[in-house]
């Protein structure tokens, strides 16, 4: 007879405390969320000469809420579905280790679901069905992440969800409910902020492949293998440099040429994954993926500013 499996090991930390929600909401990864909103906006204004300080402020505290109602369903969702079968590499969930309950956080997600709804109706009330449906995909896509049936979480589309979600919608929209357009240089900063944030979630789940296939989760690391993920994280840490020319080309501005200066940065990271294998490091490395994002689309923010200024 097989002994049970370890319960998550508990952490210091006081039940229902600010520490606690931090912990769920995991706060340093809401960056992946504000970039694309200073990205679009930069080119919002590079293409009408001004910015909406409201509608790009109302989309701001849209994106971070609809990190944040992921970041909570993926709390509750794995200790829901008992995906938590041992002592985690990752990082911990604050209902797993008892620090939250259940309760408490699905509460939190309609709490949080409610404000980006009333933040979003200005939106809507300006701009229409393109808003709407945006802002209903967008709802619909991080309660899904692991939350319904089959969530995405247990399958190999999380990153093209993460793609989509987190870069293209957040970057052309952040523009698009200030100018009413999506520009083709919106269009392209809005891929490679994707590739970027995707990444992001590539790492995560490279980590965590021999505990995701215990627990029946199928994403791309389970399916293909730590090679083929450290090849997709390659990929997708690379490309967006590779568009820096066409943004440069779309803006007539070689300010655009700025985020080159993250490369360098981006080369050490893929060439650390590979050789990365212990949690721990693997956990920092995930964090300065996501540093590496903010740096790349604060550099394409500050060309695209000052490009708009010249």
């Amino acid at each position: 007879m097989s002994s049970p499996a370890p319960a998550p090991a508990r952490i210091d930390v006081r039940p229902g405390s600010l520490e606690a929600w931090r912990i769920a909401v995991r706060t340093r990864t809401l960056w992946i969320a504000t970039v694309p909103v200073f990205v679009g906006t930069s080119f919002a204004y590079l293409a009408s000469g001004e910015v909406d300080v409201l509608f790009a402020s109302l989309a701001l505290v849209a994106s971070v809420l609809l990190q944040a109602i992921a970041n909570l369903q993926n709390d509750v969702g794995y200790t829901a579905r008992g995906a938590e079968t041992g002592p985690r590499i990752g990082l911990p969930r604050a209902t797993s280790t008892g620090l939250l309950t259940p309760r408490e956080v699905r509460l939190a997600i309609a709490l949080a679901v409610a404000a980006t709804i009333l933040v979003g109706l200005p939106l809507v009330a300006r701009w229409g069905l393109p808003v709407l449906l945006m802002g209903l995909s967008s709802v619909a896509a991080a309660l899904a992440y692991m939350g319904g049936r089959r969530p995405i979480a247990y399958t190999p589309l999380g990153e093209l969800m993460v793609f989509i979600f987190f870069g293209l919608v957040a970057v052309a929209g952040s523009g698009y409910v200030q100018i009413g357009a999506v520009t083709p240089a919106l269009a392209t900063a809005g891929a490679a902020i994707g590739c970027l944030a995707a990444a992001v979630l590539v790492v995560n789940n490279h980590r965590d492949i021999a505990h995701d296939a215990v627990t029946g989760r199928r994403t791309f690391g389970v399916l293909f293998g730590s090679r083929a993920s450290a090849g997709l994280y390659a990929l997708l840490m690379l490309v967006p440099f590779t568009m820096v020319p066409l943004l440069v080309w779309q803006t007539r501005s070689l300010l655009l040429w700025l985020p080159l200066l993250a490369l360098p940065g981006a080369v050490g990271l893929v060439r650390a994954l590979p050789r990365t294998q212990q949690g721990a490091d693997l956990n920092a490395l995930l964090m300065r993926t996501v540093m590496l994002q903010l740096i790349f689309g604060a550099m394409l923010t500050i060309g695209t500013l000052v490009a708009a200024w010249l």
